[in-house]
């Protein structure tokens, strides 16, 4: 017996489940089918961080469509989220200049200049290095290990059909057998080079594996916003399209060689139980090798430790995160044949943008 189905999402994600929820509001009969028995891939491994106000130009505008989703779809489903904002803290001149700049090319308080000590404040750091910061109102946070399954919970509540340990094989075959849709979305992620290798090779997609932990709040303290760095000013577009991001890039370059050597972005999030999802590195390869290297997860937590004023950070876990990159463009969205999409977020920022990228796709 052929399923049949107005849209078919193959991938269980963040992005398949955007827009499984996109299709479902426009009163589409929604199918979603997952290899897993439930999301382990990026989506969870992440910050659960949606950092809206670090994009520019067509991601800020993605991105501040899929803010107001994740709060929308919070609501409904019951899930943490908070608009706490991020904080980006400088800890030398050249990165209070980016913050500077960037802030004078905003709307008023969209990005909010702060002192040094109203930084420490926010951190509970004794850290005699910040120099001031800046409050990045936009963003929003969620417990990634949390938002992905009670969002799936929910909108299956709402009649979307979900098959999981279920592989998607092309057209309309799956594991478990034809299923007929008017239109299939797939949002596979770093895994699209198994599905569509030559769509893969095309758009140069490759793997982007980073080291990551979850770290004792030292004291019990409190972060409500997440917090972002130095060398975070060096990764999303709305800092490297200052001016002054160039100064800020030779600093970095000269002071901290190893951070950049391990294409690292020191920055941190509270999840609801008090933990730091902390990190994080880059490293690319079509195939990735599985191993961490003790040595990189040490620098990225030793920097942690110092902004947030303490000698050294207790661990409680460690993972690989992995996710899809691409030199060519944040994200895709491919006819690869009649009816069927393919769809990702090839820069990091699927949290960010995903619930945005749906709406754009269902327009």
């Amino acid at each position: 017996m052929i399923a049949e189905t107005d849209v078919l999402i193959v991938g269980a994600g963040i992005a398949g489940l955007a827009h499984a929820a996109a299709a479902h509001a426009r009163g589409l009969s929604v199918t979603v089918i997952d290899r897993d028995s439930r999301a382990v891939g990026a989506s969870v491994r992440n910050f659960g961080h949606a950092c809206v106000t670090a994009q520019s130009g067509e991601l800020l505008e993605l991105a501040l469509v899929a803010r107001e989703r994740w709060l929308h779809y919070s609501g409904l489903a019951g899930f943490f989220s908070v608009e706490s904002g991020a904080i980006a803290v400088a800890r030398s001149a050249e990165e209070l200049a980016v913050l500077d700049e960037l802030s004078a090319s905003r709307e008023p308080g969209q990005v909010r200049l702060i002192g040094a000590d109203a930084v420490r404040s926010e951190l509970s750091s004794g850290d005699a290095a910040i120099v001031g910061g800046a409050v990045l109102r936009d963003d929003v946070r969620v417990d990634p290990r949390e938002a992905v399954g009670t969002l799936a919970a929910w909108l299956e509540s709402q009649g979307i059909t979900f098959l999981w340990r279920t592989s998607y094989f092309g057209g309309d075959q799956t594991s478990r057998g034809p299923i007929r849709a008017g239109r299939t979305i797939v949002c596979v992620g770093h895994d699209l080079d198994y599905v569509y290798p030559e769509l893969a090779a095309e758009h140069e997609i490759e793997r982007c594996a980073l080291q990551m932990t979850r770290i004792e709040a030292p004291g019990a303290r409190r972060i409500a916003p997440a917090v972002l760095t130095g060398t975070s000013m060096l990764r999303y577009p709305a800092f490297t399209e200052t001016t002054a991001a160039v100064a800020l890039r030779a600093k970095i370059a000269a002071d901290a060689p190893d951070l950049v050597s391990i294409g690292a972005n020191v920055m941190f999030t509270q999840r609801p139980d008090g933990s730091i999802i902390a990190g994080d590195s880059h490293r690319y390869d079509a195939t990735m090798d599985p191993f961490q290297r003790e040595a990189t997860t040490g620098l990225l937590l030793g920097r942690i430790a110092e902004v947030l004023g303490v000698p050294s950070v207790t661990v409680v876990e460690r993972w690989q995160g992995v996710y899809a990159s691409s030199p060519q463009h944040p994200y895709l969205i491919e006819e690869v044949s009649p009816g069927v999409t393919a769809v990702g977020i090839t820069s990091g920022v699927g949290m960010t943008i995903s619930f945005g990228l749906a709406e754009r796709t269902f327009s």
